[in-house]
């Protein structure tokens, strides 16, 4: 992770926010795994002593969400990916599974298609003894839903899709009525603040012409109180048309707004679960259910004071999304739970080490397995879990001689950790080297 130093007009901006609130203090740049070196020149992989492919320098494009062009963000296929392969891993693209069964003897049956085919869809089915799903909660726990309806996996908790956190977030946005902005320019998430103990907000940027989240925006409008939501938004809109009707052309949005992710760390969650739906033709499909404990937030109410804020030191208007003001539904960009990590079957669907109560041999790591609202973006989190669980994974006998290549890059791994530990002066951290 390399510590975020370039600061643009939106972060400055969310710091002066900060300093408003009293929370000044707060104010961080973020740590990303994005290559900054030479903008667009090649250069030898950065990270792990040479043996990953070649980067390319940041250009600071703020393409990070819709994927890197130019080969300067560390995604899996140039990290995890690349040294699985290189360890003798077989990577299967453009693959969907359909069923995971277990099978008397112990081991499982996997059964999958070619995604998106709608003929010659190419049916497999592979036998493993080991299998790790980490297909993000919506792929992982429908699939485990799925299969534990028809009996392919049936000794599944009862706990499966009862814990499923939002993160306890709202998506808002600010876009600037100037023409003369590049809200655009840098990476994607660049610096973050905490408004109070409990609530996070970060800014968010897409590059230049990545407007296809306009259309699900529109004017901030307030929840709470005894007035429908839908009724105050029509209130807005009388009182703003001008802003309204701007918000309808969404080319340019990106170059000129900035999304605001508010998450939270409270105790709030939903649930997931096989419903028929007539969207369907009245066939299953994944659905929203009652969570334990109170209901995910469809309104935060200092998200929007900060949204309102940002907006007017930038000349903006404050937008929330569509299906919060007309629906009172809330949005996520970080579903997380659903067969979470836990003591026992009763409260949780994997245990300490992801291995699924009752189906040995079966593991959860994605953020499937995360048991609560973090408040901040889950990846280092998911990341850490899922180098944990696959640490205490026993190596196949006869395996360790294709591992010698592993020592080297994760040693320089482990030495820039230490090194930013060092650097930060903090002793918190401890890092273990993993046996091979």
């Amino acid at each position: 992770m390399t510590q975020h130093a370039i600061e643009d007009e939106p972060d400055r901006v969310l710091a002066a926010v900060a300093e408003d609130l009293g929370r000044g203090d707060s104010y961080v740049q973020t740590p990303v795994g994005v290559y900054f070196g030479t903008p667009g020149q090649r250069a030898a992989d950065p990270y792990f002593g040479g043996a990953g492919p070649e980067r390319s320098g940041c250009t600071l494009c703020g393409g990070c969400m819709v994927g890197c062009r130019h080969g300067a963000k560390n995604t899996l296929d140039k990290n995890y990916l690349w040294f699985a392969e290189a360890l003798g891993a077989e990577v299967r693209p453009l693959r969907t599974v359909d069923d995971v069964r277990a099978l008397p003897d112990g081991g499982y049956a996997i059964a999958h298609h070619a995604s998106g085919a709608w003929f010659a869809k190419d049916r497999q089915v592979l036998r493993a003894r080991n299998v790790v799903l980490a297909a993000g909660v919506l792929g992982t726990v429908q699939l485990l839903l799925e299969c534990k309806a028809r009996g392919s996996l049936p000794a599944l908790a009862p706990a499966l899709g009862a814990t499923v956190r939002t993160n306890s977030e709202a998506i808002l946005g600010v876009t600037s009525r100037r023409k003369d902005v590049r809200f655009d320019r840098g990476i994607a998430i660049t610096s973050s603040i905490h408004v109070d103990d409990n609530t996070h907000v970060e800014v968010v940027r897409y590059s230049d012409g990545s407007d296809a989240m306009a259309p699900l925006s529109t004017l901030l409008t307030d929840g709470g109180g005894r007035i429908p939501r839908w009724l105050r938004y029509l209130g807005t809109v009388i009182r703003h048309p001008i802003d309204y009707v701007r918000g309808l052309w969404p080319f340019g949005s990106a170059r000129r707004g900035v999304y605001l992710l508010v998450m939270q760390s409270l105790d709030n969650s939903i649930g997931l679960g096989m419903r028929r739906r007539w969207r369907r033709l009245w066939r299953k499909a994944l659905d929203t259910t009652p969570g334990e404990g109170p209901p995910n937030p469809t309104y935060i109410p200092l998200g929007n004071e900060v949204a309102r804020a940002f907006a007017k030191k930038v000349d903006g208007v404050p937008k929330s999304s569509v299906f919060e003001v007309l629906f009172d539904v809330p949005t996520t960009a970080h579903i997380l739970g659903g067969a979470v990590v836990a003591a026992d079957p009763a409260h949780g669907v994997v245990d300490g080490r992801h291995q699924a109560f009752g189906h040995p041999g079966l593991y959860v790591v994605d953020g499937a397995a995360v048991p609560a609202n973090l408040g901040v973006n889950p990846s280092l989190t998911i990341t850490a879990l899922a180098e944990r669980a696959m640490s205490q994974v026993p190596v196949k006998p006869g395996a360790e001689a294709r591992a010698a290549i592993a020592p080297a890059w994760e040693a320089a791994r482990i030495a820039d950790l230490e090194a930013q530990v060092a650097a930060s002066g903090s002793q918190s951290l401890q890092i273990r080297r993993r046996p091979h």
